[in-house]
């Protein structure tokens, strides 16, 4: 892969987990696995401590992203952070979320100053960031706060799950499955599709893309027989979406959507809830999905995994998810990159 003008922000994640391991591992296997430059934002102890842990030798090395390339073929980048880190891998220390969320801020900031071609994100514990206050839903919620916070009234960020056979969008995210029908209207599917064909247009480089919308309920709602939600919802947003001229189409059976013939039909499948859309992504390629945000000001990736705490530090931990969300956050921040 052709390296990018600029480095890509990584974050931490959570220091219990296994974000510093993927990182120090892909970073030592960057050229067998071809990365573009990154730089981390995390402790350097942290660091230096983990890659002793799990038996790495990799150099570091306290460089800004104006340094990050010509620091990179010869040393791990690192910006300092300005928060104290606890390092105790395989537990999710609350005492860690300032350090956390400031890497977040951090390489947000970056990538919106044009310092950082993209932002890949590490993963997080909730659990031990609500415990410090912490009132986003999620990452991917956070993440659009501080697009918000920068002047971007109107950013609605959708995740995308991206795998070498499969690009798949749940519209409704971490809610219980039994509040996916009330939560479920033709306006946020609209909302959602129209999101995903822009950035498929603008950053995936596919001029006229397909859109597969998945129906909520068994065979789509069967006429009626099993659910109204489809005819009633599903259906006359995908009315909508055709009249504005995205080529959409739907509500489809989601039992018949993801086997390797229906795939090629489409570019991109849209599911009705999280785990419709998250167990074909995870069951095609659970070590290379990546997550992928889109209707962000920036380009922001992540590996589809958690934080491992249970093998944090015991050198398990494979790299190649957070590696696959190093090569698609280049290709997307500069689509003329040749993977």
């Amino acid at each position: 892969m052709r390296s990018s003008v600029l480095p890509l922000a990584v974050t931490m994640g959570d220091p219990g987990g296994i974000g510093p391991d993927v990182v120090l591992k892909a970073y030592f296997e960057r050229v067998e696995r071809d990365l573009p430059p990154f730089y981390v934002i995390a402790d350097p102890a942290l660091l230096a401590a983990r890659a002793e842990r799990i038996g790495l030798k990799v150099k570091l090395r306290e460089a800004g992203p104006d340094a990050a390339l010509e620091v990179f073929p010869n040393a791990l980048p690192v910006v300092s952070l300005p928060a104290t880190v606890t390092d105790r891998p395989g537990i999710a220390d609350s005492t860690n979320a300032d350090a956390v969320l400031a890497s977040i801020r951090i390489a947000v900031a970056d990538a919106m100053a044009g310092r950082a071609g993209a932002v890949v994100t590490n993963p997080i514990n909730k659990k031990a960031l609500y415990d410090a206050g912490f009132t986003h839903p999620g990452h991917t919620e956070f993440l659009g706060s501080l697009a918000r916070e920068a002047g971007h009234e109107n950013v609605r960020p959708v995740m995308l799950l991206a795998g070498p056979d499969l690009l798949v969008v749940p519209v409704t995210i971490h809610i219980p499955l039994s509040a996916v029908p009330g939560a479920l209207t033709s306006d946020l599917i609209i909302e959602t599709a129209r999101i995903v064909h822009r950035d498929l247009v603008s950053r995936f480089r596919i001029k006229a893309p397909r859109i597969a919308i998945a129906g909520l309920n068994p065979h789509a709602g069967e006429n009626g027989s099993i659910g109204h939600e489809d005819a009633d919802i599903v259906a006359p947003a995908v009315e909508t979406l055709r009249a504005q001229g995205i080529d959409a189409r739907g509500p489809l059976p989601a039992d018949t959507m993801f086997h390797k013939e229906a795939r090629a039909s489409y570019d991109c499948a849209l599911a009705m809830y999280h785990d419709q859309a998250l167990i074909p992504a995870k069951t095609l390629a659970f070590h290379d999905a990546v997550n992928a945000t889109l209707g962000l000001p920036f380009v922001r990736t992540s590996p589809d995994h958690g934080t491992a705490l249970e093998i944090a530090g015991s050198g398990k931990a494979r790299a190649d998810s957070f590696a696959a969300a190093i090569r698609l956050a280049a290709v997307l921040a500069d689509p003329g990159l040749v993977e």
